[in-house]
């Protein structure tokens, strides 16, 4: 028997997913899951910022312009995508990386960047009180 086991994210829990509107993923799965036909090891999951989705345009990676052919959409500021680990490490290196969501960002990230880096950049949801205050 040739079991899987779960994929693990930075923490060391469950992988969780990054987004599904738009549906992210190197295979579209929803998760920043990665494998040996994943060059780019789409593996960090991030709230885009204008900022970061211009850095990237400037290195000649559109990640605005929708592309039907890939099941993209296009993505706008606030959106949840996996990002390949050695662009968001530029752009922290840059000071225009976008936040990341730690529980869906897959461990293999950590082979690119630094834990602290990610840590020093994390996403937690703010709560908010009755009727959204």
């Amino acid at each position: 028997m040739n079991e899987r086991e779960p994929s693990k994210n930075v923490l060391g829990g469950p992988l969780q997913a990054c987004s599904f509107d738009p549906l992210t993923g190197y295979t579209r799965t929803g998760c920043c899951e990665t494998g040996p036909d994943d060059p780019g090891e789409h593996t960090v999951c991030a709230r885009v910022t204008e900022e970061f989705l211009a850095f990237s345009l400037a290195r000649g990676n559109d990640l605005v312009t929708p592309q039907p052919q890939w099941r993209f959409a296009g993505l706008k500021p606030g959106d949840r995508w996996c990002l390949c680990a050695a662009r968001w490490r530029e752009a922290w290196e840059a000071g225009v990386a976008p936040p990341v969501v730690l529980e869906a960002t897959h461990e293999a990230a950590l082979r690119v960047v630094p834990f602290e880096a990610l840590r020093s950049c994390a996403w937690t949801a703010k709560k908010t009180g009755p009727a959204g205050r």
